[in-house]
C-alpha cells in the first residue's frame, strides 16, 4: 500500500512540476495537475491542501533522481566521484526542468513554512545517500576522521544549497552545472585527508 501511496503522490508532484516549468506556477491549475497525473481531486487533496503546498515538493523530485542514481551509479566509483556524479545529475536536472523562479519559490516556501521543511528532512533519500557515501569515504581513509559522517553530509548539502541559492539570486545567468564542476572539487578537497 505504501508504494502505491508514494507512486500516487509522486505522479502528482511530477505532473505539477512539469506544468509549472512549462506554463508557470500562476498559470497551472489543480485541474491541470490532476489531469496530467491521471489521479483525482480527492487524491490531490489527500496529499496537498493547496497548490502552494506543492512548492516544497520539489525536493521529492530530487529524491526520485537520487533513487534512480542509487540503482544506476557505478559501484566502482570512489566516494568523491559519486558526489561529483550526484551533483552533476541534480544540477543538470535543475537546469533542464526547473525554472529559476520555481527554485526560488521552493527556497522561499522553506524559509517561511511553519510545517514540514522537507529540504532538511534527515530521512530523505538524499541524506541517506550522502551518509552512505560519507561512511564509505571514511572507511577508505579518504574523508577526514575529525569530521563526523553527519558533518560531512551536512557540509556537502550546504554547499549544494548555497550553489542553488546563488544561482537563483543571480537569475540563472550562468550554468549551474559548469560552475559547480569547477567549484565542487575545491570544496571537497577540504573534506579529504
Amino acid at each position: 500500500m505504501k508504494k502505491t501511496t508514494n507512486q500516487t503522490k509522486g505522479r502528482i508532484v511530477s505532473a505539477a512540476w512539469q506544468l509549472f516549468y512549462k506554463y508557470g506556477y500562476a498559470n497551472t491549475t489543480i485541474d491541470d495537475i490532476v489531469e496530467l497525473s491521471q489521479t483525482s481531486k480527492g487524491s490531490f487533496y489527500h496529499y496537498f491542501s493547496s497548490k502552494y503546498d506543492l512548492l516544497s515538493s520539489l525536493s521529492y523530485l530530487f529524491d526520485e533522481k537520487y533513487e534512480e542514481l542509487m540503482e544506476t551509479m557505478d559501484t566502482k566509483l570512489s566516494p568523491i566521484e559519486k558526489l561529483l556524479t550526484m551533483n552533476q545529475e541534480l544540477f543538470l536536472m535543475i537546469e533542464n526542468t526547473v525554472s529559476v523562479s520555481m527554485l526560488s519559490q521552493l527556497f522561499g516556501s522553506q524559509l517561511i513554512t511553519k510545517g514540514e521543511k522537507h529540504l532538511l528532512d534527515p530521512d530523505r533519500t538524499y541524506y541517506k545517500l550522502l551518509r552512505q557515501i560519507a561512511v564509505e569515504g571514511q572507511q577508505q581513509g579518504l574523508f577526514r576522521k575529525d569530521l563526523s559522517v553527519n558533518d560531512i553530509s551536512k557540509a556537502y548539502a550546504l554547499f549544494e544549497r548555497g550553489m542553488m541559492y546563488d544561482w537563483c539570486i543571480s537569475s540563472g545567468n550562468y550554468s549551474l552545472c559548469q560552475y559547480s564542476e569547477k567549484m565542487l572539487p575545491l570544496f571537497l578537497d577540504g573534506l579529504t585527508n
